[in-house]
């Protein structure tokens, strides 16, 4: 290598090795993002109330049900919801499948009582 390569790597390797600079960590975001965490930890503690037996018990926060119900309309109005048409074709297969059902198990259930019938001497 010439001494002009090995001054210019001389140089790139010096560069790279300065110390970085230092970036101030706290800014205004993260201090007041702080506090509101603190307020979150203050207000779970304030609802939460200790009985005689030193157990937690839980508060009803104000409107939790208004905004449960509000919370439910709105999925709701996400809901994909069938046509009349599926609605009437889906009845029928299930009330094809319980009397399909509701007659094995009935002709099961006439065997056993013949078969109980025939070895109890109450047979025909």
């Amino acid at each position: 290598m010439s001494k002009k390569n090995k001054a210019k790597k001389k140089q790139e390797v010096t560069a790279f090795e300065e110390p970085a600079k230092e970036i101030p960590v706290a800014t205004e975001e993260v201090k007041t993002s702080s506090k509101v965490e603190e307020k979150a930890k203050n207000k779970d503690n304030k609802d939460k109330k200790v009985d005689k037996k030193g157990k937690k018990e839980k508060v009803k926060e104000k409107g939790k049900l208004a905004r449960k119900a509000r919370e439910t309309t709105s999925e709701l109005k996400k809901v994909t919801w069938p046509t009349f048409k599926d609605v009437v074709k889906r009845t029928g297969v299930v009330l094809a499948v319980v009397v399909i059902f509701a007659v094995i198990l009935f002709g099961i259930d006439s065997l056993f009582g013949f078969l109980f019938g025939l070895l109890t001497g109450n047979g025909q």
